[in-house]
């Protein structure tokens, strides 16, 4: 049976709820509004700089894309009998839920002890709405699409941010869960101004 591709005004509310929520305790926590720096750009693509994570998008933007490919993913495979609204209703839960453990200091300590990311002090909270803003648009990207097609972007996202800055969704989760030294090497050997800030 098809997955009918329409959100009710039910699960718009719930979703909005649910981002008013997750915002609320990222105040909470004391993360930053925006950028330190006192700009909101749509673009930031310098890496190894004190604004990654601060602004709307970054080279982690293709990350969020992809976990809303797999979250309907998982949605039309373990949420069947849920409309789609709801089955996106989770997926923000999940992201959210993630953004607010990402923003912890156990994993920002994580982060700095076993990536690259030695300077990384979480993100904005822009940022991290953001974040969830591309999350449900790899969701609704993906409830259109062929699951060729969905599969094939995700690839091409992977591809094309490991080759630009030698990071991904899957080195990043392997990094974070199960680091490996000549992975983390091959990351800091990387160069260019993407990753630096310098020709």
């Amino acid at each position: 049976m098809e997955w009918p591709l329409r959100v009710s005004k039910f699960s718009a509310v719930i979703a909005l709820i649910l981002t008013a929520i997750f915002v609320a305790i990222l105040f909470a926590m004391d993360r930053p509004p925006i950028c330190a720096c006192g700009d909101i750009k749509l673009w930031h693509g310098i890496v190894q700089s004190s604004e990654n994570s601060q602004h709307i998008a970054d080279w982690y933007t293709p990350s969020h894309i992809i976990h809303g490919f797999i979250f309907f993913g998982l949605g039309r495979l373990l949420l069947k009998k849920w409309p789609l609204g709801l089955a996106l209703c989770a997926a923000i839960l999940v992201e959210g839920a993630w953004e607010i453990l990402e923003n912890s200091p156990v994993i920002i300590d994580r982060y700095r002890e076993v990536t690259i990311s030695y300077g990384y002090a979480g993100d904005s909270i822009i940022n991290s709405v953001f974040d969830l803003v591309w999350m449900i648009l790899g969701f609704f990207l993906a409830s259109r699409l062929p699951w060729q097609a969905t599969l094939a972007i995700a690839l091409l996202f992977e591809a094309f941010t490991a080759w630009m800055i030698r990071d991904n969704l899957t080195l990043n989760v392997l990094m974070l869960v199960a680091p490996i030294e000549s992975v983390k090497e091959w990351q800091a050997a990387g160069t260019g101004y993407w990753l630096t800030g310098k020709e």
